[in-house]
């Protein structure tokens, strides 16, 4: 029961977050599986995702960026598959420091690059790390955040929500493929289905009133303290 509040707790503060600014979900929930329940990454996390990233699009379905999320789901694809050979081949502490730094240097090129819109190429580029961190650490967010840093808000929140979903569709289906698929990890996600929903219901009282420089700052913080965070583990 302990374990089970502990988890429910994390659950439901990571889903208002990524539900108000549309990232950090996979930052805060992780560790605390990775320290509590280790067993359960990273199928667990991305059943999680996805009524939570479903929602979000849905919410704000109007401003998904259609053509950059195609791109970006090409990525994920074949992505995945570098991913789980990743798994395969390389310990979690180098598959740690090598996307830990990689996400501190973007995020610090990002915070002094001049503004720039996504293109074809970033997208591509971006989908394919991203298939590669999500289905080897469960963590696929900081390449998209830092992609989307100055669209508006709602394009933000609801691009980045759409890739996820489909990308989390991906892996999940791979990975059951593979057979690192248990029934036991699908029971742990749908007993803390609750937390997802009611962080995900209070998201609504602030999303709308996060947007701009504001947005682009926490997107930002987010990347540089999810690089460390990583760094710092592995």
């Amino acid at each position: 029961m302990t374990l089970f509040l502990i988890l429910s707790a994390a659950v439901f503060v990571a889903a208002f977050i990524q539900g108000a600014i549309g990232i950090g979900f996979a930052l805060i929930v992780a560790p605390v599986f990775g320290i509590l329940a280790p067993e359960y990454l990273p199928v667990t996390l991305l059943i999680l995702m996805l009524p939570l990233n479903f929602h979000i699009a849905w919410r704000e379905r109007g401003d998904i960026d259609r053509l950059g999320t195609g791109w970006i789901t090409l990525g994920r694809f074949f992505g995945t598959f570098a991913g789980l050979w990743m798994l395969a081949a390389l310990s979690g502490r180098h598959l740690g420091l090598a996307v830990g730094w990689f996400t501190v240097i973007a995020a610090t090129v990002a915070l002094l690059a001049p503004r720039f819109e996504p293109n074809r190429p970033a997208a591509l580029g971006v989908g394919l790390f991203t298939g590669v961190t999500e289905t080897a650490t469960g963590i696929g967010g900081p390449p998209l955040a830092l992609l989307y840093q100055h669209a508006p808000g709602p394009v933000l929140r609801s691009t980045v929500a759409t890739c996820f979903f489909v990308g989390e569709v991906i892996s999940l289906a791979i990975l059951a493929i593979m057979g690192m698929f248990q029934m036991s990890q699908a029971s742990a996600a749908l007993i803390l289905m609750p937390a997802i929903m009611a962080g995900s219901a209070l998201s609504r009282r602030t999303h709308a009133h996060i947007g701009g420089g504001s947005l682009r700052y926490a997107v930002l913080i987010f990347a540089v303290v999810s690089g460390a965070f990583l760094i710092l583990r592995s």
